[in-house]
Parts: C-alpha cells; structure tokens; sequence
C-alpha cells in the first residue's frame, strides 16, 4: 500500500512532462543547469562554513590577545593577586572579567546577566571559548593566569554582530555569484550545444533536400565530428537499403508491366475482334477461351514475378517437360509461323517450374519475333551440367558496341528502332534463370542474327 500512496498522481506526472524541454538543446541545458546548481550549492555551503569558522578564529585571536594585554596588569607574585593600574585601564576593562581563586576581582560596568556566562567559563578552568546570546551575539573566551603563589583567569568578551554581519556579506555575495554563473552556465551551454546540434540540422535539411532533388549524396562524403561521422556512416547503410528497396520495387514494376503487356495485348485483340461484327455461339466461345488463357497467363506472370521478388524462386520446386512449354508458349505469345521448335535426343525435363521456364524463355522468344527476318528457331537439348534452350534469329543482331549492356535494366541498342519494349525482358530472363541456379548468355559469335542461350539444371 506504501508504493500506491507514494506513486505519483497523473495529474502531476502529465503536469511534469509538460513542463520538461522538448527539444534535446532544453533538455541538455537542464542538465547542465541542474548539475551546475548542485555543485554551486556544494561549494556554496563548503565556502560559508569556511568563512564563518576563519571569521570565529580571529574573534577567539582577538580575545586572547585582550587577554594576553590584561594578564599583563595582573600581579601574581604575591600570595594575593592584584590588579594594577595603568593609562589604559578603561580600555582593558571593557569586556573583561578578572577572577583569582574562583573569585571575581572586576567585571565591566552593567555586564548584567553576561556575567554569570563569565562565572561559569571561569569555573571550568583554563582555555575555552564559547558563544552567549545576552542582547546580542557574544563570544567569550577564558585566559588563566598562572604563578608559583597564586592564580588567576582573565575573560574577554567581544560582539559578534560585525562578524556575522560580515558572514551575511558573504552569503550574500556567493548566492549573487552563484546566480550570475548559473546564468551564465545556462546561456553558454544552449550556445555550445546549439553550435555542437547544427550539424545534425545541416544533415536533416539535406536529407530532406536529397530525398526530392539528389538521391544519390551521402553524408559520409562531408566531414563531421566523429559522433555525427558515426551517425552519418549509419544513416547512409539506411539510404542504401531504403533506395535498394525502390530500385527493386521499381525493377518489379516494370518486369509486371512489361509481362503483362503480351497477354493484355491478346485480351483487347480478342475484344475488339469479338465487337466488330456479330460471330456465332462458337466464336463466342472461342474469344471467351481466348480471354480465360490470356487471364491465366497474367496471373501466372504476377505469381511467379512475386515469388521471385519475395525469394521464392530459389526454392521453387518441381520440374517442366521442355518440349511442350516451349510450344504452349509459342501458342500463348502468339508466334508467326517461322518459329520453330525442337528438341534432341529423348523428352528433356528442366529442374524449374514451367511457369518460370515461360518467363524465362518469353523475352528471348518476344525479341526473336520482334527483329527477324525470316526464321527464328528454338531448340532443346542436353548439356554435360543440366539443359539447354536456345533461341536463334535471323535478325539484324547485337550491335558490338551494345554487347556491355545488353542484360543492364531498362537499356536498348536502338530506342527509337520502332519496337515497342522498355529494356527490361532480358534482365529478368538472366535474373530468372540465376535464382534456379541457371544462366542466360548471348552469342556474340553467332551471324547474322542473334543467338541467346538457356542453361538450366537437368529435371
């Protein structure tokens, strides 16, 4: 029940939040405020109690040299003690009592109540001192007289008033300090934690520059303490990834785009074929079948660009009987009627899925179509490591200078070369093909035309 009582209202709690910095220059400068203030309150003390012990010291210095004076007027060479006389009797006698035996020889005029402080200071015999408050602040210290006959105590007393006035002073004085150096303390530490914190509003800003106008800048170029060369080494890992990840969504984009662009192709040929005239029920039928197989490839695409995308084609299991994906895909892409397709030897199966062995081959066999003249062929056979699929054309070709680039995304030999493409079938093909542990190559060698080559494990 302790911990309840003790648990601090919300109220309170939301209240101290409230008043607590926002920004991390307010809270820094709060916490150097709150230690400069404690260590000041330190030293404050330590300094005061200092000052008022050292100001005691010469008020108990000063006494005994009164008493030291007066002792010198004191005749102790006799079996009585006497007082002797001198020119400066009203001097010394002025707070100054004079005892022999434990009996008082003089007091100052209307000592009053101080001197029963004077008695018992005496009674307790040699060297003391302490502090009275008769009207006043007193301080009072007993000085013994000794001889072989006789012995005697003399006691001073002194106001105290200007040395505790002079301790006020002081006190004063060390908490106006205390307050300009606080001050003081607070306004330098917001200067340097605000000149410390730019940089890191110069990297915020740029941040939000580059993210609009230049994506590609890094704040491990510039030069920063090395907390801030830290913080700008991991803030650039993280621009990496971010831009990786948009590079990648982007390339995922236009492979869709450009895998789906066939089949679409197909559906609105189909469309329109099917709206110009009338057709009967089987014709309906045929551009409804049509349709269904054009949808099913694109979602067949979707599916295994995802998979691939997400990793999933690096263990994507199951196998394609080469041959009659290869046909299904001429049919599918629609191909005129000089591609051919063949297979050596016995029935060849590659260790891929047939939807990925399609996209695979799709782009290879698109291009193909695309630039040759009169014959494009396709063909399957056995290699020592696995398979094969070549796709030949009689084409124009690679030009040579292109060679470099030919798998580099979104790159094409010829713009403006009257084809329709966005330079991304062949990147997939090859990325396709080395997440199943395959390759796409071209052929430099090969005239004229273009040849382009499958490698895929063995089913």
């Amino acid at each position: 029940m302790s911990a309840t009582r003790h648990r601090p209202r919300p109220a309170t709690a939301a209240f101290l939040h409230r008043l607590a910095p926002r920004t991390l220059r307010g809270r820094l400068s709060l916490v150097a405020l709150t230690t400069a203030t404690l260590l000041m309150l330190v030293l404050t003390v330590a300094f005061n109690v200092v000052a008022q012990h050292r100001l005691q010291h010469q008020a108990d210095d000063e006494l005994r040299t009164r008493a030291a004076a007066v002792a010198t007027t004191i005749d102790t060479t006799s079996r009585t003690v006497r007082v002797l006389e001198t020119s400066n009797d009203a001097l010394l006698d002025a707070n100054v009592w004079i005892y022999a035996d434990g009996r008082l020889l003089e007091e100052p005029p209307n000592a009053g109540p101080l001197t029963h402080v004077a008695d018992a200071l005496a009674g307790h015999g040699g060297r003391r001192c302490v502090t009275a408050d008769v009207d006043g602040p007193l301080r009072l210290c007993s000085q013994p007289v000794s001889a072989d006959n006789s012995e005697a105590t003399v006691v001073t007393a002194i106001d105290l008033s200007p040395y505790r006035s002079s301790a006020d002073t002081l006190l004063l004085g060390s908490l106006a300090l205390d307050a300009v150096m606080l001050a003081c303390t607070y306004a330098l530490t917001r200067l340097a934690v605000g000149r410390a914190l730019r940089p890191v509003r110069t990297m915020t800003d740029q941040a939000t520059q580059w993210s609009a106008v230049a994506s590609e800048e890094r704040f491990g170029h510039m030069r920063h303490p090395a907390e801030l060369a830290r913080l700008g080494t991991s803030l650039d890992a993280i621009l990496d990834r971010i831009r990786t990840l948009l590079r990648h969504e982007r390339q995922l984009t236009g492979e869709l785009s450009h895998e789906l662009r066939t089949p679409l192709s197909r559906i609105i040929a189909e469309l329109d074929w099917w709206q110009s005239r009338p057709r009967t029920a089987d014709q309906t039928h045929a551009t409804h079948k049509v349709i269904a197989d054009a949808a099913q490839s694109m979602r067949t695409i979707c599916d295994t660009l995802l998979d691939d995308a997400r990793g999933g084609a690096l263990t994507a299991p199951g196998t394609a009987e080469i041959l009659p994906t290869l046909r299904r895909l001429t049919e599918v892409l629609d191909a005129p009627g000089h591609v051919t397709v063949a297979a050596d030897g016995p029935p060849l199966e590659a260790g891929v899925p047939p939807a990925l062995l399609e996209r695979m081959v799709s782009p290879l066999l698109s291009n193909a179509c695309r630039y040759a003249h009169s014959k494009v062929a396709v063909r399957a056979y056995r290699a020592p490591d696995g398979v094969r699929v070549e796709v030949i054309d009689d084409g124009p070709g690679v030009p040579p200078s292109f060679a470099g680039q030919l798998f580099e995304p979104g790159k094409r030999a010829e713009p403006g070369d009257g084809h329709a493409g966005a330079g991304l079938g062949l990147p997939l093909a090859r990325r396709l093909a080395r997440s199943a542990g395959g390759e796409v190559t071209h052929d430099p060698g090969h005239t004229p035309g273009a040849r382009f080559v499958v490698s895929l494990p063995a089913g």
